[in-house]
């Protein structure tokens, strides 16, 4: 049954009245850690706004953490109760925030609770400088760090972007959009991070840190119910099983119903259902030994993801689509719900950490099990059966279906100082091999004749698949070192030396049914190729520590992201060559300050990142065939520059603010992509003097032949897509004690510029700069056993889009102005309220 408490809320009455009572209210349940703050577990284990100072018990139990501890504890004693003193693991050391030369955000897991954020592309809403773009499924979905990032379909490419959990790196972007439970914190790095966390790191690394097995027997359940059918629960149950062996086992499940409206088949569309559960062992072998064994099942359903008309000015389109009026608002489709997007996920790790006193030998060994089956419906219209669309390469679309499966082996083993000594390390080595597997078919079919939107008797059709395999094995040795010269003035340095192998095999063929045509652009073939290569990265700079809670700092960074062979139906895979390593020189001057007493801490950086060879997708298109390709490419250059500012500020111990704001230029030089098809038409030959940003035919004579391109734009100075010039965001809090209660008012603001969703910047596919205010409204008793929260998501009705394109059905030179996009639940408002309980 489909609840949509909204309509009640989306008048202007209701929203004005949910605003005030936002405004309005007082006190706090959990402590929320807003941008660049930890908080500290408080009673029964929630965080705390005056906790703080070193990680949650459940945490720092490993030797290696207590003896950090230990080395730091006359100094660490003194800031035990200031607020904003966070501890993170970014450089693969336990170290406080405050003392570590990186921009880094670290947020806890009830944070994140409070804010409703239950799954990574939810992070944005968080972190600044982060972004997140959608694709035609989730696994096509990317973050950005500053503007970089990579959305490329080919699974021969690694993410820009890493992402690791409890020191295992997510092989492939698919794996790290994932739902958040029984969370520590999460820290992102921002800027090249490849010195310590390899190749996949140019732009940055979400760093997801889960809870560890406690000491004490507890546990939580906790369970949110929202419109549109969501409903969430997840559990934890953590304690001794002996003196010296504890465990934890938590779960979740979340049911996500359709928020889109199918007119073709009356249900609703775009929801999800995904659960998991995750055990963890933790054993004192010795008193100086730590093993942790960890595993992890999670699996995804998924009816994503349609695309909502948001611009029709063609007429046949509109015929096809019924009675829906697209608009940005618009939440109605018309297809025949062929999509889908499922995924099976496992993870087992075993951790150990030996504690030698004056350095700790840590061992991450780890297998991870990867399963994805997709579909895509890329006409978006009701087709089944098949109908008459008009004089168009074909009328159905609904057959594009991808299978991809992987087993990744993983092993570190890496030894790190212990404390705050003048000369701190870590140095060790990394080996990893990834055996993938992909299968796509792809099949549309056509109607020669008879009335536009009828049936059609007659169908032909054309298609093509492929199947491959992908190899690699990475192997590399690192190491950085923090040096304290004289006073407070540090010298860091840091090398990774690494060995990349490739090998792909595969078969392009078609068509998969007798009597089928060829699918356009198709190269029937197949063979494997082989490459590797090498690379020296580093990083170098100084920090100065005026005192132990204020230091300034400037790195250089020398950073590289791995070739790639291509893996896709448009590859050939007898003669390709991939594309060329992609390398980032970053530069960055940062500040770092937690005030006397924990009033207020505040983290700045100027940076600047400059790319060459970068790894992009780029868009061939062929409006005569009907066909929308996407072949690998490297951009000429990419600049991303900047300055971020994230302050906490706390005015009283009921009050706090947390503030962020973040300044991007991030631009690109690409050539020879498709140009926007709306301009197409009028492109001019060129034979020599060939235009930048704009539309041309490059026609050129070798060898006595004569060759001419499909019409082509060379992208000097253009926007990275999906990147906002300007980000604000504004966390205030407000909470106070009632009676024996305790209740919080929360309001969080987030702005960001005009975005174009486009590498070859098409005007027709940018969302406006947009704002979204959340709100939370929460109890809970005095022994915080008891908690409830009323959330509300974009309480102002903002609506946005998380992509925008020209879809594919009729879309020509002379129909380019139909416009279609993805969009999230949280596009609109909706309310909510969760309930949990502690023991």
């Amino acid at each position: 049954m489909r609840v949509r408490f909204s309509r009640t809320f989306r008048n202007s009455a209701g929203a004005t009245a949910l605003a005030a009572a936002l405004i309005a209210g007082a006190g706090t349940a959990e402590a929320q850690a807003g941008p660049g703050q930890v908080a500290q577990p408080g009673p029964g284990g929630a965080a705390s706004a005056t906790g703080a100072g070193t990680v949650p018990n459940e945490a720092a139990n490993t030797p290696a953490e207590s003896a950090i501890a230990s080395n730091d504890n006359a100094t660490r004693q003194a800031d035990a109760t200031i607020p904003g003193d966070i501890v993170v693991t970014a450089q693969k050391r336990t170290e406080r925030l405050v003392q570590v030369p990186l921009a880094v955000t670290a947020i806890t897991g009830d944070a994140l609770a409070t804010q409703q954020i239950n799954e990574t592309n939810s992070l944005t809403r968080a972190i600044p400088s982060l972004s997140y773009q959608a694709g035609n499924n989730p696994g096509n979905n990317s973050f950005r760090i500053r503007g970089v990032g990579t959305q490329l379909f080919s699974l021969g490419v690694e993410a820009a972007v890493a992402v690791v959990t409890d020191g295992v790196v997510a092989p492939r972007q698919a794996q790290g959009f994932a739902d958040l439970a029984d969370l520590e914190r999460v820290e992102v790095l921002r800027g090249p991070q490849g010195t310590l966390f390899g190749k996949n790191a140019t732009a940055g690394v979400i760093n997801i840190v889960t809870a560890r097995p406690a000491r004490e027997f507890g546990g939580r359940v906790d369970g949110t119910i929202a419109e549109d059918g969501e409903y969430r629960v997840k559990g934890t149950v953590t304690g001794p099983l002996t003196d010296t062996l504890r465990a934890r086992l938590s779960s979740f499940y979340n049911h996500v119903g359709g928020f889109i409206e199918n007119a073709a088949t009356g249900n609703d569309t775009n929801g999800q259902k995904s659960w998991g559960v995750r055990g963890k062992l933790e054993w004192d072998a010795t008193p100086n030994l730590n093993l942790l064994l960890t595993g992890d099942h999670n699996e995804t359903r998924a009816d994503c993801c349609s695309r909502v008309p948001v611009r029709i000015v063609t007429p046949a389109v509109q015929a096809l689509l019924g009675s829906i009026t697209a608009s940005p608002g618009n939440r109605m489709v018309s297809n025949d719900d062929a999509s889908f997007f499922d995924t099976n996920t496992t993870v087992a790790s075993l951790q150990a950490n030996w504690d030698l006193g004056p350095a700790t030998v840590t061992s991450i060994s780890a297998f991870q099990r990867f399963t994805e089956s997709d579909q895509f419906e890329p006409d978006q219209i009701a087709s089944d059966p098949v109908r008459y669309v008009g004089a168009f390469p074909y009328s159905q679309w609904n057959q594009n279906a991808s299978q991809f499966q992987y087993n990744n082996y993983s092993q570190e083993l890496r030894l790190g100082s212990n404390g705050t000594r003048d000369l701190t390390y870590v140095v060790g080595v990394f080996y990893n091999r990834l055996d993938l597997a992909r299968q796509y078919n792809r099949r549309r079919q056509r109607c020669a004749a008879g009335t536009l939107g009828q049936p059609c008797t007659v169908t032909s059709a054309d298609s093509s698949g492929f199947n491959g395999t992908f190899r690699s094995d990475n192997l590399a040795g690192f190491g950085q070192v923090d040096w304290r010269v004289a006073g407070g003035l540090h010298a860091i340095g840091g090398l990774r030396y690494q060995y990349e192998k490739q090998t792909v095999t595969g078969t392009v063929f078609g068509p998969l049914v007798t009597g089928d045509a060829l699918f356009p652009g198709t190269v029937i073939n197949s063979g494997t190729r082989s490459r590797d290569d090498r690379a020296l990265t580093g990083r170098a700079g100084l920090r100065y520590e005026v005192n132990r809670n204020l230091q300034f700092y400037g790195t250089y960074t020398r950073g590289y992201k791995a070739f790639a062979l291509d893996l896709d139906v448009s590859t050939n895979f007898a003669t390709q060559t991939g594309i060329a390593p992609e390398h980032v020189n970053a530069y960055e001057l940062g500040a770092k300050w937690l005030a006397p007493g924990g009033m207020f801490d505040i983290n700045a950086a100027l940076f600047r990142s400059d790319f060459t060879n970068l790894q992009v997708q780029a868009l061939v298109t062929d409006v005569a065939a009907g066909t929308f390709q996407t072949v690998l490419a490297n951009a000429g250059k990419s600049r991303s520059q900047g300055f971020e500012i994230e302050a906490t500020m706390r005015p009283s111990s009921n009050f706090t603010v947390a503030a962020n704001f973040t300044l991007l230029d991030a631009t690109i030089d690409v050539p020879g992509q498709s140009c926007p098809i709306q301009v197409q038409s009028s492109a001019t030959v060129y034979t020599s003097n060939f235009p930048t940003n704009s539309c041309y035919i490059r026609r050129q004579t070798v060898n006595g032949v004569t060759t001419s391109s499909n019409p082509i734009i060379d992208v000097v100075g253009g926007n990275l897509p999906a990147t906002p010039r300007y980000r604000v965001g504004l966390t205030p809090r407000y909470e106070h004690d009632i009676g024996g209660w305790s209740a919080f008012v929360q309001v969080g603001i987030n702005y960001q510029s005009e975005v174009n969703f486009a590498l070859n910047q098409d005007p027709l596919l940018v969302q406006k700069g947009y704002a979204l205010v959340d709100g939370s409204i929460g109890f809970h008793d005095a022994d915080n056993r008891y908690n409830l929260t009323f959330f509300v998501r974009n309480l102002f009705d903002e609506h946005y889009f998380t992509q925008l394109n020209h879809g594919t059905i009729l879309a020509t030179t002379a129909n380019p102005n139909d416009l279609w996009a993805n969009v999230s639940k949280d596009a609109d408002r909706y309310v909510g309220a969760t309930f949990g309980v502690r023991f």
